[in-house]
C-alpha cells in the first residue's frame, strides 16, 4: 500500500576522503518513525560528497518506490543540502551529473523538502553507511546489495499501468488547478462548445525590453519596453481589441514591462482600469538575473543542469517553476471564478503563460522547453463552468509582421 508522506535520512561517507567508500539512507514513517525500507552499498573507492549524494539518491529511489507523495530529506551534509536548494554552486564536476539525478528523482513527487540535520540526529544513517564503508574496505558486509527492514513489498514499476494511471491522475490534477474544478468528471467530446458560456483569457506576453533582445534571464528585475516593445504593444492593443472590441477587466503582472502593454490594450477596449496581481510576476531568476544562458552554463553548470531537469529546483536564491505555477494557477482560478462567461485580458511574462499552458493542455513539463512565445505574442484559453478547456490559439504573432 502506497504511503502519502515520507521521511528519508541520508548519509554517506569514505575512509581517507577518497578512499573506500559506501552510503546509507532510512525511509520512515513521518508520524510513528516506524522504518519503511533500508538502503546501503559499498561504491568502491570514492569521496565523503560523491558517497553523500548516493545515500540522498538510493533514499529518493526506496520512496518512490512505496509511491510516496511528500518527502522530507534529512541529511548531516550541509554541502548537499544547499547545492539541493539551490544556494550553493555545485563546483565540482564529479558531483554535477548526481545532482542532476537527484533533481529528476525530486520531480517524481509532489513536494520534497530538504532540511540539515546534526549527525547526532542521523545515526541510522549513518550507521548503514559506516557498515557499508566496512564493505568497500574488505570487510564481510555484501557489497552492492541494497538491505531491507521487512520484505519487499510489491510496488508499481516505472513503466507499469499503475504509474501510467498515476501519470494521467497527475495531468488532470494540473488541469484542476488551473480551473478550480476537476475535468475528470467532464464528458469528453469532439463536439463544438458555445463560447458564451466559457470565462476567456486573452493570454499577452509583455513587449519587447533590452534584456529579450540580448537573451538574458529577466525576472523580478524592472526592465522597461524598448521602443519596438512599445510598438508591439500598440499593434497587440489593435489586435485583442479586434478579437474582444469590449472586455471584462485587465489583469496585469505589476511590473512595468507588463503593466506599460496593458495599459495600451486597456486604451482600445473600453479603457478598463489596469488591474495588477502578484501572482502573474514573472519567475524569480536569483542570482542568474540579467545573465545569458551561456554565462550561467560557465558559472553554474551543475544548478542549470537540476533545473532544467526538474520544474521543483529553483535557481540560486530564486524560485522553481513549480512555485511559479502553484501561483498563477491561484490566478487563473480566482479569475474564472470572478469572471464567467466574461473576457478578460490576462498580461504576463514567458514563464507563467507557459505554465498556464501546460495545465490547460494536461502536458508534461518537456511541454516548457519545446514551446516558444514571442514578445507581444497573443494566446486564448476558454475556461468552461464544468471543468472544460479549449485552448483557442497558442502566440499569435500575424499582428507584429511590419514591426
Amino acid at each position: 500500500m502506497a504511503v502519502r508522506a515520507v521521511v528519508v535520512e541520508a548519509d554517506g561517507g569514505s575512509r581517507g576522503n577518497p578512499g573506500p567508500a559506501g552510503y546509507g539512507a532510512v525511509v520512515r514513517d513521518p508520524e510513528t518513525g516506524e522504518v519503511l525500507a533500508e538502503r546501503s552499498e559499498a561504491i568502491g573507492t570514492s569521496t565523503n560528497n560523491v558517497a553523500e549524494y548516493r545515500g540522498l539518491i538510493a533514499g529518493l529511489e526506496a520512496a518512490a518506490e512505496l509511491g510516496a507523495a511528500e518527502v522530507e530529506a534529512r541529511l548531516d551534509s550541509k554541502l548537499v543540502v544547499e547545492q539541493m536548494c539551490g544556494r550553493w554552486q555545485i563546483k565540482h564536476p564529479g558531483l554535477r551529473p548526481l545532482a542532476a539525478q537527484a533533481a529528476g528523482l525530486v520531480g517524481r513527487f509532489e513536494r520534497v523538502r530538504f532540511s540539515w540535520v546534526p549527525r547526532e540526529r542521523n545515526t541510522h544513517a549513518d550507521a548503514l553507511a559506516n557498515a557499508a564503508m566496512d564493505a568497500a574496505a574488505g570487510g564481510t558486509a555484501p557489497a552492492g546489495s541494497p538491505r531491507t527492514a521487512e520484505p519487499p513489498r510489491q510496488v508499481a514499476a516505472a513503466d507499469s499501468p499503475a504509474r501510467a494511471a498515476a501519470r494521467e491522475v497527475a495531468a488532470r490534477a494540473a488541469v484542476g488547478r488551473a480551473t478550480g474544478t476537476d475535468p475528470a468528471t467532464t464528458p469528453a467530446s469532439w463536439e463544438p462548445r458555445p463560447t458564451e458560456e466559457a470565462t476567456r483569457l486573452i493570454l499577452v506576453r509583455h513587449g519587447e525590453t533590452e534584456r529579450t533582445v540580448q537573451k538574458r534571464y529577466s525576472g523580478r528585475g524592472d526592465v522597461a519596453l524598448t521602443d519596438r516593445g512599445r510598438a508591439q504593444a500598440r499593434a497587440t492593443a489593435a489586435r485583442v481589441a479586434a478579437l474582444a472590441p469590449s472586455v471584462a477587466a485587465v489583469v496585469s503582472s505589476p511590473l512595468s514591462r507588463c503593466t506599460a502593454t496593458a495599459e495600451a490594450i486597456a486604451a482600445l477596449v473600453g479603457d478598463p482600469p489596469v488591474r495588477a496581481d502578484d501572482d502573474l510576476i514573472e519567475c524569480d531568476f536569483g542570482v542568474w538575473e540579467g545573465r545569458t544562458f551561456a554565462e550561467v552554463r560557465a558559472d553554474w553548470a551543475g544548478e542549470l543542469d537540476a533545473w532544467l531537469a526538474s520544474t521543483r529546483v529553483a535557481p540560486p536564491e530564486g524560485e522553481s517553476f513549480a512555485a511559479v505555477a502553484e501561483r498563477t494557477g491561484r490566478a487563473v482560478d480566482r479569475l474564472r471564478r470572478a469572471y464567467p462567461g466574461e473576457t478578460v485580458v490576462v498580461v504576463s511574462h514567458v514563464s507563467p503563460i507557459k505554465l498556464v499552458l501546460r495545465d490547460a493542455l494536461a502536458a508534461g513539463d518537456a511541454f516548457l522547453h519545446r514551446l516558444y512565445l514571442d514578445t507581444a505574442g497573443i494566446s486564448v484559453l476558454d475556461l468552461y463552468p464544468d471543468g472544460g478547456v479549449a485552448v483557442r490559439s497558442v502566440n499569435d504573432t500575424a499582428h507584429l509582421n511590419d514591426i
